[in-house]
């Protein structure tokens, strides 16, 4: 006769390996879904770092076509009015020694701020380049840490399994009907 206890415990042994198998796929999806996740934030705030230097480069454009105007206004503007009210004929000599020097520290200025946008970009892009980094590393360890819940699931399937079908054949008779 067909021993029922023993059926019943080989059939909760089963049902039980193929849970702890499902829990573990689905802690790996969970896993995963985290990592995607994360990566999603830290791409997001690259998002807001490449629009934040969009802004920061528009304004030294805005800033450096001001500093040309208010330059050519209110520096040569005032010397060339200031040499001009007091009679100096300014198509040469000290006039124009002046407006050229004014220009030189003017284009001076200009490169240096040049210069510091560039800087800002270079940092700008460096941080970008590093989060971007980050959001894929999160994804990676997400994979990893499903895999390592998959494999995990699986090895302890196979694990019931095999105990489950090692007390099958020791105990041969349990099962036969008689």
């Amino acid at each position: 006769m067909c021993n029922p206890l023993m059926l019943i415990s080989t059939g909760l042994r089963v049902a039980s390996a193929v849970s702890g198998k499902k829990a573990a796929d689905r802690a790996a999806a969970k896993a995963q879904e985290a990592g995607d996740f994360n990566a999603k934030i830290i791409e997001r705030d690259i998002d807001l770092l490449e629009k934040s230097q969009n802004i920061y480069n528009a304004n030294f454009l805005v800033s450096q076509n001001r500093g040309a105007l208010q330059f050519e206004r209110d520096i040569q503007g005032t010397a060339k009015a200031s040499f001009g009210y007091a009679g100096v004929d300014m198509s040469q000599g000290t006039p124009m020694a002046v407006l050229r020097q004014n220009a030189r520290e003017f284009d001076y200025e200009q490169k240096v701020r040049e210069f510091d946008n560039s800087i800002v970009n270079m940092q700008i892009d460096d941080e970008q380049e590093g989060l971007q980094m980050a959001a894929d590393l999160s994804r990676m360890e997400g994979g990893a840490q499903a895999a390592g819940l998959r494999a995990q699931g699986t090895s302890s399937l196979l694990t019931s399994l095999a105990n489950t079908s090692s007390v099958i054949f020791e105990n041969p008779g349990a099962f036969k009907r008689t």
